[in-house]
């Protein structure tokens, strides 16, 4: 089969489910990853013949997209930060939301001047996205991680070793943690927080395909895990530490307060570029002395 011959018959197969944009967005990348061309090479190459391996990696490909499994899971990686990942069921696909809250953190560092390590911890890492992104990108720092997931924390550890940079990561369940066993600049996390009234809202790829124990909260909680880690975060941040979330939303003011009711006298809530309330970064004040920059 001629590559023409493929695009076409791969467009026409998904025309339905998605639309053609989409559609040949996928055709791009799945072209990159299995026929090593680009969109470019694909345009001057359209009479070239397909071998049957690389037919069969489109087809199965194909019928994976027919049931609305995630691009980045069929081919198994997916960019984020300039880094590549390896992602599968066992984690969520990093999202450009959480790549805000990264570069609000690298480029708060970069004002600052420091002679010593500075200590990060990501609480509830999945793919190692955030915790990895930071190492790389903050130096002389010491990163630690923490999931309760052993299969999420093996892909992580893959993603650390793929990106040369070593995080220390740690199996454990935050919610049953009494403190985070050391002093940190740096706490981040990207928790679980949409409500399961918020169910109907998910696109179907992402409901019936990444995991749910990483997705959601119940309606009657929503703030289970800001209020924990909130709680841990106060009793580790060094001088001049900080917090930060990716937030619900919807559910933007009520974190905010929660944060401030914790004794944390400076929160700022921010926006994603959609406008969104969508991260929060928090400091502390004590003795009267500002800590927060």
């Amino acid at each position: 089969m001629k590559i023409k011959d493929l695009r076409k018959d791969f467009i026409g197969s998904l025309s339905e489910l998605y639309n053609r944009e989409e559609v040949e967005s996928f055709f791009y990348i799945l072209s990159e990853k299995y026929l090593d061309m680009r969109r470019v090479d694909i345009a001057l190459s359209l009479d070239n013949d397909i071998n049957d391996n690389k037919l069969s990696c489109f087809a199965t490909a194909k019928e994976r997209l027919l049931n609305q499994d995630p691009i980045q899971y069929i081919i198994g990686d997916t960019e984020f930060y300039g880094l590549l990942f390896k992602v599968n069921k066992n984690v969520l696909i990093p999202r450009p939301e959480t790549e805000e809250l990264v570069d609000w953190i690298i480029k708060n560092q970069e004002e600052k001047k420091r002679n010593r390590k500075l200590r990060i911890i990501d609480i509830g890492t999945g793919s190692g996205c955030i915790a990895i992104s930071l190492a790389k990108n903050i130096p002389n720092s010491e990163v630690y991680a923490i999931d309760v997931s052993e299969d999420a924390l093996e892909v992580a550890m893959l993603n650390a070793i793929d990106n040369d940079v070593k995080v220390n990561f740690i199996k454990a369940n935050a919610l049953e943690l009494d403190s985070l066993e050391g002093d940190f600049d740096i706490v981040v996390s990207n928790p679980p927080y949409v409500r399961e009234l918020e169910k109907k809202e998910i696109q179907p790829n992402v409901l019936d395909n990444e995991p749910h124990l990483a997705l959601f909260v119940s309606d009657e909680n929503p703030l289970i895990f800001y209020k924990k880690i909130t709680e841990l975060a106060k009793s580790s941040l060094t001088l001049g530490g900080l917090l930060y979330f990716e937030i619900n939303q919807y559910l933007g003011e009520e974190t905010k307060i929660m944060i401030q009711e914790q004794g944390y006298q400076i929160v700022n809530l921010r926006k994603d570029l959609n406008g969104n309330d969508r991260m929060i970064q928090a400091g502390l004040i004590k003795n009267n002395i500002k800590i927060y920059e």
